[in-house]
């Protein structure tokens, strides 16, 4: 068979004598690194171990940035946000066994957020694997099993020349919507041996583009025209595939109302007239999407929080638009069309005829006053205070994130984000300690604008060790932690299921001398000088703590 090789790059002279005189002292780590800079790659998280020294001696040999942090499941929420920020790859490099364990929580964060990371684990050396007890420091029968069940695909590498192809497949995997957690294992004696294979280069891993079928486009623009009361649910899909604009558009061409998901959270301007903002846990709101003929659900599956804990209960049409095949109709009968939310809603956008309903801004405005009198009966002023204060000391570029704690469940209902991609929170997966080494994965993406973290005093307890991160490498992020002296949400729980709790009270630190014992300024502040107080923390340079002692409640829920 005769190849046609025209096309192929033509070496200069120099390049070639590169390629068959390699430079000597490179090993197995040398091509992960090379692979990881052949595909774009500028800045890797991890932690070091044993097994990975190979990867971490190779970094010096490198221009990849390295941040490290001091627990690999904060490595992992920083690479999930470094990923949610730039959507790029965000490599992260993990040893064997405990390693690798530790950093399982947070890829299923990235898992549920879709958040492109890379996982390049170590593993034991070659001899040792098969599922024989050898008896080697951090073995496992089998180490993929652990991650098997969490990440969007697994790759085994098991000689230095198949390095490169692994990691080129896993970060195509991690990139073709929907973007997700992916997984790359290489033993130990791999990474270390001396290779003599030519420095890596000319890398390609294009994701493929997810196109919706046009029969689908024509059949749902065609129950959007001829809908009488349309609405849309735009969910993180809207986000993650950029796609806010086409969203307004179509928004305002067939004059539908728009709720945005808490992961959908800036997909949609908060105070445009067609907005519902996010009161999906409010009865008023399930009340007025249930009443849609034509529901619209763009980049959302419907899940436990989008719908209200499965209390909605759709009367018409679903179209439902998901990158996840396996969220299409997996709540609700739908036309299911299976295409990532920036080409689906731009067919849309053409396909659609103009539809004027003046009425439409009005019942929007009726649903929003319910609310507002529902929650206003509900005295909570401190809540709707402190929630405000860090509306008006945040700018509206700044990325904020949000560790599982009371203030968060409240900004994902109440909180105008102002912008897509500047809000993200724990709440795919729903673990505890997100929220503030995401911010060192944000801070590390962009150092040029201030990046909010949020948690609960017992949230910043999983975290503490990363303020020694963030001065390390003199990260501008602010961390408010708001002290009630325990597991907050899981009093209000337990309090109400049972009338009593246990395990919810915690003893703390005092948080402000703990941040400046690692060199970290730190303000104990009020409700009243909150907005002051976190204003200038965030318009310092470098990381600071603002913590702020306050017993907040969370509104009535509607779904019980």
């Amino acid at each position: 068979m005769n190849h046609d090789h025209d096309d192929r790059p033509q070496l200069t002279a120099a390049q070639a004598a590169a390629v068959l005189n390699p430079p000597a002292g490179r090993n197995g780590g040398d091509l992960v690194v090379e692979s990881l800079q052949g595909l774009g790659a500028t800045t890797v998280f991890g932690l070091p171990g044993q097994h990975a020294l190979g990867m971490f001696d190779a970094l010096r040999r490198s221009s990849l940035r390295y941040v490290g942090l001091r627990v690999e499941n904060n490595a992992g929420f920083a690479a999930d946000a470094y990923g949610r920020i730039t959507g790029e790859v965000a490599p992260l490099l993990l040893s064997t066994g405990p390693g690798a364990l530790t950093s399982l929580a947070a890829l299923q964060e990235a898992a549920a957020a879709s958040a492109p990371v890379l996982a390049i684990s170590s593993q034991i050396p070659t001899a040792g694997l098969g599922g024989g007890r050898h008896g080697y420091l951090h073995e496992l029968r089998d180490q993929q099993a652990s991650v098997r069940d969490i990440v969007k695909s697994v790759h085994t590498v098991r000689a230095a020349s198949q390095i490169p192809s692994a990691i080129a497949a896993a970060w195509e995997s991690a990139l073709t919507a929907p973007h997700g957690p992916v997984w790359v294992e290489i033993p130990q004696d791999v990474l270390l041996a001396e290779t003599t294979l030519p420095v890596v280069s000319a890398m390609d891993a294009t994701p493929r583009e997810l196109y919706p079928r046009p029969e689908l486009t024509i059949a749902a623009a065609h129950l959007l025209s001829n809908a009488e009361r349309p609405v849309i649910i735009a969910g993180g899909g809207v986000v993650r595939s950029d796609a806010s604009g086409k969203l307004r558009a179509l928004a305002e061409k067939i004059d539908a109302p728009v709720v945005t998901t808490f992961g959908g959270k800036g997909a949609f301007p908060w105070e445009h007239p067609l907005s519902l903002r996010s009161w999906l846990e409010d009865r008023h709101t399930t009340d007025f999407l249930e009443d849609a003929d034509v529901l619209l659900v763009v980049g959302s599956g419907l899940g436990e929080l989008s719908s209200n804990y499965h209390t909605f209960r759709p009367r018409g049409r679903v179209i439902q638009i998901e990158a996840d095949a396996g969220k299409l109709e997996s709540n609700h009968p739908a036309l299911g069309i299976h295409s990532d939310a920036r080409e689906a809603l731009a067919d849309l956008l053409e396909a659609v005829e103009r539809r004027e309903d003046p009425a439409a801004a009005e019942r929007v405005r009726t649903v929003l006053e319910k609310v507002r009198v529902r929650i206003e009966a509900q005295e909570l002023t401190l809540e709707q205070q402190v929630l405000a204060a860090v509306r008006e000391a945040l700018p509206d570029a700044a990325p904020s994130f949000w560790d599982m704690t009371i203030l968060a469940y409240w900004a994902w209902s109440a909180f105008d984000a102002r912008r897509p991609n500047t809000m993200h929170s724990a709440q795919g997966a729903g673990g505890l300690g997100y929220g503030f080494p995401a911010a060192i994965g944000a801070a590390a993406a962009d150092p040029t604008k201030p990046v909010l973290a949020v948690s609960g005093d017992g949230g910043a307890m999983y975290s503490i060790a990363e303020l020694a991160t963030a001065r390390q490498y003199d990260l501008p992020l602010t961390w408010l932690i708001v002290d009630d002296g325990g597991y907050g949400i899981l009093r209000e729980y337990m309090t109400g299921a049972f009338g009593e709790t246990t395990g919810t009270e915690l003893a703390r630190p005092d948080f402000v001398a703990l941040a400046e014992s690692f060199g970290v300024p730190a303000v104990r502040t009020s409700p009243e000088s909150l907005a002051a107080d976190l204003g200038k923390a965030l318009a310092a340079p470098g990381p600071s703590v603002v913590v702020l002692p306050a017993l907040l409640r969370m509104f009535e829920p509607t779904h019980l």
